[in-house]
């Protein structure tokens, strides 16, 4: 058997960029609005140029784009009038559900490969013969399918790829397929605009009058509930309210990475992570997980060097996890409470190292502010001179502290993306190693304008890092959340 694909999200070009750089072999995009994702930033004006030099940078990752909406006539239209566009972007493969689109593909992108969307529910074999006679190259098959099935379905068909979601969140209906959105917002989920609405909060509640409400609520409380439908006896979810409010309808995450040797051997030929939605450190943190497991799988390193990866996967946001239809259908109906929730949040990106004149560039700025800033305080008269001491010793973030040239110490670009203070611990995770920590003391943040010292750094302020450790390329930089509470599902705004 070939080597196993490891397909990542990417919602926007920096994701894709972190998908490729942490080990993906290839990534899925969606572009405007014909991606069932349309609340990611998907991809849209020149940004086909930025995906053009990272194909460049990365020779041999693939890209896949996501046309999974289901398609009215007037989408259609939009589709054939974007059709320049598309073809500006180096796509290997279009992932679609709707077949009135194939022939549209099939005559404009001849050498671009067709995959069958989960969307479209393929979970048999004679499916897959059908699809195979359409053109399509690949099926992600269907969510509900099972280990045993998805050998059922490769020994019926060898020549064709199968493609499954093995990590990220589930939807509580079939493939996707879910209504409540539509039903609850007016936003529809086979539109791309799914709110989620699964995973919302509901609390139990009555009319005026209604008697013992209170007793109601302690039996929600119990446990003991279950919902049940009419016509389907026996397959029961839980009901469970907790601070007032319940998640009914809430699926746990997808988590297959203990299990990657039974769907080798079921004949998979691509592991799919969803999440185009989700954050830069998810993409990064799941992809560098998924590809150790791959590596270790395939013997290029022990389970023993993959296992630090592997946990790591307990850092990034997520519910609790199942193995969803693969092995009993009863672990996907199981459901749980809360948001996803991660004890760390991604403080930084780290960038290119600054050295050689760059870097004297900015020693230099600092070392002259100081210098202007001492002649500037000599020449105060003394009251004032005291003044501004004092106002230093309250504001300590004013101060004009140049940094000091230190051997063995080097210095890298720094966006921030949360506050950082340099009374942090910090911790670097990066596509070459698990973690490094680093205590405060041990490295400095410097404006990269006035190459003077900051006691503290946030989104939008020019920065560099100084610090005793040499950074691989795609280096992030992670501190504890100070709101995380373990064992606490908080609110996140969801």
């Amino acid at each position: 058997m070939s080597k196993i694909e490891l397909l990542s999200p990417a919602g926007n070009v920096e994701k894709l960029s972190y998908a490729y750089a942490y080990g993906a072999d290839a990534a899925y995009i969606g572009l405007k609005k014909f991606s069932l994702r349309v609340k990611a930033d998907n991809f849209y004006e020149d940004e086909y140029k930025k995906v053009i030099e990272l194909k460049n940078r990365y020779p041999g990752k693939r890209l896949h784009c996501a046309l999974n909406i289901s398609f009215h006539d007037e989408e259609i239209d939009s589709l054939k009038e974007n059709l320049d566009y598309f073809k500006q972007y180096p796509i290997d493969a279009f992932i679609v559900q709707d077949i009135g689109i194939v022939p549209l593909l099939q005559k404009e992108f001849p050498e671009v490969e067709l995959h069958l969307s989960t969307q479209a529910s393929c979970v048999n074999s004679e499916a897959v013969k059908m699809y195979k006679a359409l053109g399509f190259s690949r099926v992600v098959l269907g969510r509900e399918i099972s280990i045993d099935q998805i050998k059922r379905i490769k020994d019926s068909v060898p020549d064709m790829e199968l493609e499954t979601f093995v990590h990220g969140a589930m939807c509580i209906a079939y493939a996707g397929r879910c209504l409540m959105s539509a039903y609850l917002t007016g936003r529809s989920a086979q539109s791309g605009f799914c709110s989620h609405t699964c995973r919302w909060n509901f609390k139990i509640d009555g009319k005026p009058g209604i008697e013992n409400l209170e007793a109601a609520r302690v039996l929600a409380q119990s446990g003991l509930l279950t919902l049940e439908e009419e016509q389907r006896p026996g397959e029961k979810f839980p009901v469970f309210e907790g601070d007032g409010f319940t998640a009914v309808l809430s699926s746990k995450d997808l988590r297959m990475i203990e299990h990657l040797d039974d769907l080798k051997n079921a004949g998979i030929d691509s592991l799919k992570i969803e999440g185009r939605m989700k954050s830069v450190y998810y993409v990064a943190m799941v992809t560098r997980a998924y590809r150790k497991a791959l590596d270790a799988l395939e013997g290029k390193i022990s389970k023993e060097e993959a296992a630090p990866y592997v946990e790591e996967l307990e850092n990034v946001s997520h519910r609790e996890s199942t193995t969803g239809f693969y092995y009993n259908k009863t672990n996907a109906d199981e459901t749980t409470t809360g948001a996803s929730d991660s004890k760390y949040q991604l403080a930084a990106e780290i960038g290119k190292e600054i050295c050689g004149e760059d870097f004297e560039k900015i020693y230099n700025e600092g070392i002259g502010r100081y210098k202007n800033y001492m002649t500037e305080l000599e020449a105060m008269h003394p009251s004032a001179r005291a003044a501004r001491l004092k106002d230093l010793e309250i504001h300590t973030d004013r101060r004009v502290i140049p940094f000091e040239k230190k051997e063995n110490w080097y210095m890298y670009e720094c966006t921030a993306l949360n506050m950082i203070k340099d009374s942090d611990d910090i911790e670097f995770v990066s596509p070459e190693f698990c973690s490094i920590k680093v205590k405060s003391g041990d490295w400095e943040i410097i404006n990269s304008e006035t190459g003077l010292k900051m006691s503290w750094v946030c989104d939008g302020h020019p920065a560099v890092i100084y610090l005793p450790y040499k950074l691989p390329d795609a280096t992030l930089l992670r501190t504890l959340d100070p709101d995380y509470v373990e064992g606490k599902i908080r609110d996140t705004g969801r």
